[in-house]
């Protein structure tokens, strides 16, 4: 049976629409284009549902041919999200409160998309975490309130099963997969005290020893906790708003790593700088961290937290695996050109280099073979659409907003884990008839006087480092100061070739003013004195310095008046020279 094709969901200020994935990319007629301007929409984490809110009402339709599900009268919902067995839908709206009702009205509802009834309304005043996280069998929900976790079980939203309450709990993150299903807490830390993640497993949260992990650590104001996909480990990336060394604009980060089995460590990352994306490999086994001031490294760690391949530095600043883990594409979205580095994980070679400017979105398809970039409003008002590639750099479909329109949002039909196999990657590029759009290699700008001598590393912005494997056994790769001395070793090499090519031209020109005698200076032989060796050595000094001169005499340059008397005492010199070495 062939695999199915992926949707990709449109939104934007023509409306709602929903387009076959590659190789047709055509409008799905099935569903019927919503023209009203949608303020949000998603899919189901299994991609059969998919649902929209447009000012008037909340509607849920099937992906596969469009038909209604169920239709909710809620104008004001701006955000909505499906639980993972489509069980229950919840919706968002802003908080508002009047002068008639001081209190509100309870802005996050869970709806049971069965009946369409309402299960329970909370107050969510933020937009940020307003949705309730849940397991992927629904066995637990989870929602953070006022600085503790509350926990329901089996969509049972009337009572509170269990709830973990630390000193100030502000994050938390529901591991994935089935029972047991574990949570990882951050608390933020006061009056000198540090900020610390825990791992917990539900429900065991009393005692002194029922954390499975914690890492404490100073420096920082918010976090990023992510799950690898087997819930076994989470990586905490922790921030600050301001740097107070003054290195970077954009405060200080540091990357923790915290394992189920009590393990945890600080990833120490090669190169200083900001942490711009941090990703798992979906295999669980490794995981792939962006740092550093531009030009930015890539490194994929192990479990260990050991380098296990460095991809060198360059125009980055996000990594996405695809949803098999067999590719990984590095990318310079944002202030960055749009330049996408396409590695074959297995063997880490890189398969191709496609541009995509102006890119504020990315994502793979499911298929993990096709991706989709976005120019969408309102990070950029110009130059709106989006493009689906073949991961070989071949543009499949273009599709450009008109100028007077806005493109808001672009989303991919998510799959169950195993619809689509991993195939093999290629590395001749996919046909298509609006080819590939292959980063040419841009030329540095020399000055006149540099262009026709050799290129050494003296005249480079930035110093690039290559691609390293970094795994036992490999060619252990030289350290940062070994790659500067080496590179001065080779720019010194290159200009004493440029000095010796000029010194051969300008023997051409003259006759030679040294006797055969004394020209092979190089060559020393001992009279077994040592006052007459040291006479013999200062004299040969004395001739070389002249002979220079008389190069810079003949090149042009002015000679002062010391210089003047040194080189007339040549021929003296010369002969006290010969005298000495015929003594020998």
């Amino acid at each position: 049976m062939a695999p199915p094709i992926p949707h990709l969901a449109v939104r934007g200020s023509e409306g709602t629409f929903l387009l076959h994935g590659p190789p047709n990319c055509e409008e799905n007629t099935s569903f019927q284009r919503d023209a009203l301007q949608s303020r949000f929409f998603t899919f189901s984490s299994d991609g059969s549902l998919f649902g929209w809110c447009n000012g008037d009402k909340v509607n849920v339709v099937k992906a596969s041919n469009g038909t209604l599900v169920k239709s909710f009268d809620l104008p004001k919902a701006t955000m909505l999200e499906f639980s993972p067995q489509n069980k229950v839908l919840a919706t968002w709206k802003q908080y508002t409160k009047t002068q008639d009702n001081p209190q509100g009205d309870a802005n996050l509802q869970l709806w049971d998309l069965q009946t369409g009834e309402c299960i329970k309304a909370f107050y969510q005043k933020k937009a940020q975490g307003w949705c309730p996280s849940w397991a992927d069998d629904e066995s637990i929900a989870v929602r953070c309130v006022n600085n503790e976790l509350h926990f329901f079980e089996n969509n049972n939203f009337e009572k509170i099963t269990n709830k973990l309450h630390l000193q100030k709990v502000s994050e938390f993150a529901l591991s994935p997969g089935n029972q047991p299903s574990k949570v990882s807490v951050y608390v933020p830390g006061s009056k000198g005290a540090p900020s610390f993640v825990r791992l917990y497993q539900y429900p065991n949260f009393s005692g002194p020893s029922s954390a499975l992990a914690n890492k404490s650590f100073f420096k920082a104001d918010r976090v990023n906790m992510l799950w690898n996909k087997k819930a076994s480990a989470v990586l905490v990336t922790a921030s600050t708003e301001v740097d107070k060394t003054g290195a970077s604009y954009y405060g200080e980060q540091t990357l923790h790593y915290l394992s189920t089995n009590g393990e945890s460590a600080v990833v120490q990352l090669p190169k200083n700088g900001p942490i711009y994306d941090v990703c798992w490999n979906p295999n669980s086994s490794e995981f792939c961290v962006v740092y550093g001031f531009m030009p930015a490294k890539v490194t994929v760690f192990n479990l260990k937290c050991e380098p296990v391949f460095d991809f060198g530095t360059g125009p980055r600043n996000a990594a996405f695996y695809s949803p098999q883990g067999h590719i990984l594409v590095l990318a310079g979205f944002g202030n960055l050109r749009g330049q996408m580095e396409v590695w074959d994980v297995k063997k880490y070679k890189q398969v191709s280099k496609p541009q995509a400017a102006d890119t504020t979105f990315f994502s793979w398809c499911p298929d993990g073979e096709h991706i989709v970039t976005a120019t969408c409003s309102p990070r950029l008002r110009v130059s709106n659409g989006y493009k689906v590639w073949h991961y070989t750099g071949t543009v499949l479909y273009k599709q450009d907003t008109p100028a007077d329109k806005e493109l808001w949002q672009v989303l991919w039909q998510p799959f169950p884990a195993g619809t689509f196999p991993e195939k093999g990657v290629k590395y001749q590029a996919a046909p298509s008839e609006l080819g590939s759009t292959e980063a040419k290699p841009a030329q540095v700008y020399r000055p006149p006087a540099l262009r026709n001598k050799p290129e050494t590393s003296s005249y480079k912005l930035h110093e690039e480092e290559p691609p390293q494997n970094m795994k036992p056994g490999a060619e252990k790769p030289m350290s940062k100061t070994a790659l500067r001395n080496q590179k001065k070793r080779e720019a010194k090499k290159a200009g004493k070739q440029e000095t010796k090519a000029d010194e051969t031209k300008a023997e051409e020109t003259k006759a030679p003013t040294v006797p055969e005698s004394t020209s092979a200076s190089n060559v020393s032989a001992t009279s077994g004195d040592p006052e007459t060796d040291k006479k013999i050595k200062n004299l040969k000094k004395k001739i070389r310095a002249i002979e220079e001169l008389k190069e810079q005499q003949a090149a042009g340059k002015q000679m002062q008046k010391n210089q003047l008397e040194k080189m007339q005492k040549e021929a003296q010199l010369l002969k006290e020279l010969e005298e000495l070495e015929l003594g020998l």
